[in-house]
């Protein structure tokens, strides 16, 4: 605030001698020192001519906090329905602390008042510190309502003023409510039971909780005001909450919860096993096909018919596809689902990298992520194995380069394949092999799908698998 301003304002509005208005002036300059250093907006006003109303002569708003005004009021009227305390203070010297007043722009303060003395003793102006205290009383009214809603909630459980309370008796887990020294205020019907079937006889008024309970001793004395602990006592297995309800000028209490989980970690156990035992023979089955396809490639080593050759390797291939399935799982945290993509792409890589006669024969996949069920996993396994081995054995027989597309998207409810080649195409006189009859027969039992082949355009051919989804998800 310039001074200058102090002395046109104090001599357009008020009847101060120079002397004083001298003396504001030196307090104007000190403004902006006590506004940061108490992190308030800091005012000047004096009585004006009439007496009925203050100027504000002089402000200083914090450097070091969030400014209350938004715009200066300085030269702005102080009127005594607004602001009795400055107008109180300004007529009688006696000053006003801590008072709460609305400002102009609708925040709260907390506002303080002093006189300032002239040079014969009388009362020229006041200084005013106003403290923006609007979050304080936001804080201050959720305290209040939490403290409100905390005694509310401790009536309703333990029924207070009421002999027979209803809340607690239908909640399903053992309830105790608990004063600071841990005896029992209060249990309800399943609390009752609970400490009926452990054998520890009834629960009374007064009791100890920790003597029915020494485990949770260290939950009882724990400073925390809510507590989540995992506890075995006679081969039971619970689980124990601690709700503390704390308030300074009321009566407060803890409530304990006890939940028995044995039945679930017995159940979470099992599963546990169980997924072991699956996984385990899983590893056997992969073993033993990996076995069986040992075996044919060691007969086929020693010599074949070579009518009897392209047998062997379409069997061999069979089993080499079911056998990815169970790697696939084996590598999976999940021993039921398998990703269809890694799948899909593992028996075709399998199926290129076998090509003979020098031919370049390339593969391509495309579409999400999917996860299948490993029953179903299976069946999709062989169906591409015979589509995919059918392109090999057929597609590019006057060809010495070819390409193979798998694609295969989700239709509404259904998961679509198609496998592309760009060979020669079906020939006019074309007959189902034993291959194909796989892949209907697969198709239709198995995945409850559809099947077709037919010439694509402009030239290869197109298989096209579609079976519902069901349970198969997207992995994102």
């Amino acid at each position: 605030m310039d001074n200058n301003s102090v002395s046109y304002l104090c001599s357009m509005h008020t009847d101060l001698s120079k002397e004083d208005i001298d003396k504001l002036r030196e307090i104007a300059a000190t403004l902006q020192l006590m506004a940061d250093l108490n992190k308030a907006h800091v005012f000047v006003d004096c009585l004006t001519r009439e007496g009925s109303q203050a100027i504000v002569v002089a402000e200083a708003a914090p450097a070091t906090s969030r400014p209350i005004y938004k715009n200066s009021v300085a030269g702005k009227f102080v009127y005594e329905s607004f602001e009795p305390s400055v107008i109180y203070t300004l007529k009688t010297g006696q000053p006003m602390f801590h008072n709460r007043a609305i400002t102009q722009e609708g925040k709260t303060v907390e506002q303080s008042v002093v006189p300032i003395n002239g040079v014969n003793e009388s009362v020229i102006g006041t200084l005013i510190m106003e403290k923006d205290i609007s979050e304080q009383l936001k804080r201050q009214q959720k305290l209040e309502a939490l403290s409100e809603a905390t005694e509310a909630l401790s009536e309703i459980l333990i029924g207070a003023g009421e002999s027979h309370p209803i809340l607690p008796e239908v909640i399903e887990e053992s309830l105790f409510f608990i004063e600071n020294t841990s005896r029992i205020l209060f249990c309800n019907s399943a609390a009752a039971n609970m400490l009926h079937e452990l054998g520890m006889g009834e629960c009374h008024a007064g009791d100890f909780l920790f003597h029915f309970f020494p485990e949770i001793k260290d939950i009882l004395h724990s400073p925390e005001e809510l507590l989540v602990r995992e506890i075995t006592f006679y081969n039971k297995v619970f689980k124990v909450k601690k709700i503390h309800l704390g308030q300074p000028d009321k009566a407060s209490g803890t409530f304990i919860i006890f939940k028995n989980i044995t039945e679930l970690r017995e159940k979470e156990r099992e599963l546990i096993v169980k997924s072991v035992a699956i996984r385990e023979i899983h590893h056997r089955v992969k073993n033993n096909l990996q076995t069986v396809a040992s075996l044919l490639r060691l007969q086929m080593r020693r010599g074949l018919p070579e009518e009897s050759k392209v047998h062997f390797v379409e069997s061999l291939n069979r089993i080499s596809s079911i056998a990815s399935v169970y790697e696939i799982i084996l590598s999976n945290s999940s021993v039921d689902d398998v990703d269809l993509y890694r799948l899909i792409e593992k028996i075709g890589n399998m199926l290129v990298s076998e090509t003979e006669d020098h031919k370049r024969i390339s593969i391509t996949y495309s579409g999400p992520q999917l996860l299948i069920k490993s029953s179903k996993a299976v069946s999709v396994a062989l169906v591409l194995n015979e589509l995919i081995q059918n392109c090999m054995k057929h597609a590019f027989k006057q060809m010495f380069e070819g390409e193979i597309n798998v694609v295969f998207e989700r239709r509404e409810e259904n998961l679509e394949v198609r496998v592309l080649d760009n060979g020669e195409g079906l020939s006019p006189g074309f007959k189902s092999s034993l291959g194909l009859d796989i892949v209907q027969m697969m198709i239709e039992h198995d995945l409850s799908g559809q099947f077709q082949i037919e010439r694509a355009q402009p030239s290869g051919t197109e298989a096209v698998v579609t079976f519902p989804m069901e349970r198969e998800v997207a992995l994102v």
